[in-house]
């Protein structure tokens, strides 16, 4: 079952044009720009008002005709890597399908002002939800562009009220092996999967948690209901299906730094000069395209985040 979205209960904050704002008619297909408007006007007015922005990096304004079209949802819905339910990009769709969505909540916890459990249809209705067009770059050298829809990971941080002691961010997805086939592979252990950011980097306005795609509810294949998005960094780093965040002082452990710790490293910034894991990141290839296209320094995103690296 999906979660839904809810509209809004406060009046929404007025939109300001940022750095990375483009207008939508650069980078919008027309038949999502109208599943989009169609999905808006069923919010009412106050969703209309907020879910305002279609946005991507100014650095990518150039780029946008051939290069930045919104990756088709038939692609990103059944081209995807899912671990806990299968190493087979094409299966996870179908098996993904057994996740239980309804009453989903996070906990949050570690150096907190105090420990709590968050319903996820509660965060929808308490955040104004915003709309974001944002790259996607694999470690495995695949892109796409993708709509989420959802709020700035900052606000999570804020009514989470971290201790000073906090400098990092630890995320973790569910584990239960009955629903999930690939979670009863050893090979894959230890589950469950975990991801991290600095809290620098979780407060970035660019690091999203995302409800929805492509004008809906997220797909369970796609990270449902609830999902981090960090575009200038390689896609494992944007965990799926949280189900807890832990504030901590050192950094935390992640999945993949665990399975293999010579090709895998915590920042996993798109740094395209540097070889990564089994593959050259020079050039990535669109889902949907032959051609392969330069891979652009964290993703795109590098006048809006660099100085977090210096």
């Amino acid at each position: 079952m999906k979660i839904p979205f809810y509209p809004m209960a406060k009046a929404p904050a007025l939109h300001l044009s940022r750095a990375w704002d483009i207008p939508e008619s650069e980078v919008t297909l027309e038949d999502v720009y109208l599943n989009r408007r169609k999905f808006l006007e069923g919010m009412g007015h106050a969703g209309l008002a907020v879910m305002a922005g279609w946005l991507l990096p100014a650095t990518a304004r150039a780029q946008t005709s051939g290069r930045d079209l919104i990756t088709s949802e038939s692609l990103t819905g059944g081209f995807n890597n899912f671990y806990e339910f299968t190493p087979d990009k094409a299966r996870v769709r179908q098996l993904a399908k057994q996740l239980p969505l309804e009453g989903w909540s996070i906990h949050i916890k570690g150096l907190v002002q105090q420990p709590r459990v968050v319903d996820v249809a509660d965060l929808i209705r308490k955040f104004a939800q915003e709309e974001r067009v944002y790259r996607l770059r694999c470690v495995e050298t695949w892109s796409a562009v993708i709509p989420w829809t959802g709020f700035p990971l900052r606000k999570l941080i804020e009514l989470a009220q971290p201790l000073s002691q906090a400098r990092f961010v630890k995320f973790t997805t569910f584990i239960n092996p009955n629903i999930a086939p690939g979670q009863k592979d050893r090979f894959w252990e230890p589950w469950p999967y975990v991801e991290g950011l600095s809290l620098a980097e979780a407060m970035h306005d660019l690091s999203f948690m995302a409800t929805g795609m492509y004008g809906h509810s997220l797909n369970p294949q796609n990270g449902a209901p609830i999902r981090l998005v960090v575009p200038w960094k390689y896609g494992f780093k944007s965990i799926k299906s949280i189900v807890a965040m832990e504030f901590t002082r050192e950094a935390p452990r992640i999945f993949w730094q665990d399975m293999s710790p010579l090709e895998y490293d915590f920042e996993a910034n798109v740094v395209p000069q540097v070889p990564y894991a089994r593959w050259h990141q020079t050039v990535e290839t669109r889902l949907g395209e032959n051609r392969t296209v330069a891979t652009l320094l964290y993703n795109g995103y590098a006048d809006q985040v660099a100085s977090l690296y210096k």
